[in-house]
């Protein structure tokens, strides 16, 4: 087992990993619409869901792998009215590779973002 970590993706803001490879499987931890520096992107769905992908591109990249090689991703949504605008950001981001999904509404989410994505990603 290792642990990923790259500037290109915001730091963990708690005891945990951007990601960890165990074998040649890499597990992102859930992504937030933080900026790479640690600020808040506090826009729409759209823009939050443009800067949670950004942020979870960067970590599979820094573990070598792309986004073609997700096979399965959860989405944790504020509200599941948002649904559909996530979808259609999260449908050009993947457009020619579609991964595994869940998709579920939550309660509340750090620091008040509208969602939260996490990755599981082949590496073989």
């Amino acid at each position: 087992m290792h642990f990923i970590q790259t500037p290109n993706a915001p730091a963990a803001i708690g005891p945990y990993s951007q990601a960890m490879v165990v074998g040649d499987v890499l597990f992102t931890s859930g992504q937030i619409a933080l900026r790479p520096d640690g600020s808040l992107n506090d826009g729409d769905i759209s823009e939050q869901t443009r800067q949670v992908l950004a942020n979870l591109k960067a970590v599979i990249e820094a573990a070598g792998a792309d986004l073609s090689k997700v096979a399965k991703t959860t989405v944790f949504l504020k509200n599941l009215d948002d649904f559909v605008a996530m979808n259609t950001v999260y449908g050009e981001v993947f457009a020619g590779h579609k991964p595994a999904r869940s998709t579920v509404q939550v309660a509340k989410l750090p620091r008040d973002v509208l969602l939260e994505i996490e990755a599981i990603v082949s590496l073989a």
